[in-house]
């Protein structure tokens, strides 16, 4: 059976963001003296440090018969069809077809997704829309996790 695993991680520019938000902090603290705006910077950086790995921590597996994203546990028997959405089906799906029941794990900086639909008659949630880096892959391991 085909496994898959994957960390929705954030850009390297986030973290760059997340240093100048330890500067800009820092310099809101500079008139107040030199050890408050060392602890702004320290702060600034480490608490928005904390915001962008939590954000990227975000994970999808397939384990045994089971998709696993983020917090929610699908069984693959209660799985549908996948399909792999490129760029412009993925910003399309994450906008204007969109449906409000879905279960959307979407990150923005990630261009392509998979769209699974659900068939469980007792779950009201249509389909699953998972941002990955890798949607050929994650169609094929919930492929081989059915069959």
């Amino acid at each position: 059976m085909q496994s898959y695993e994957e960390r929705l991680t954030a850009p390297r520019s986030w973290w760059l963001v997340a240093v100048l938000v330890g500067v800009a902090c820092a310099l809101m603290l500079l008139p107040v003296g030199t050890l408050p705006m060392l602890g702004g910077l320290i702060g600034g950086c480490a608490l928005s440090a904390v915001v962008v790995s939590a954000y990227g921590s975000a994970r999808i597996r397939v384990v045994g018969d089971a998709l696993i994203a983020g917090d929610a546990k699908i069984p693959v028997a209660a799985l549908g069809d996948a399909q792999v959405l490129d760029a412009e089906e993925t910003v399309a799906w994450r906008t204007y077809k969109a449906d409000a029941r879905a279960f959307m794990m979407l990150r923005s900086y990630i261009r392509t997704a998979v769209r699974v639909e659900i068939v469980d008659p007792s779950d009201p949630t249509p389909y699953a829309y998972l941002s990955t880096r890798d949607p050929e892959r994650l169609v094929a391991a919930l492929a081989a996790a059915r069959a």
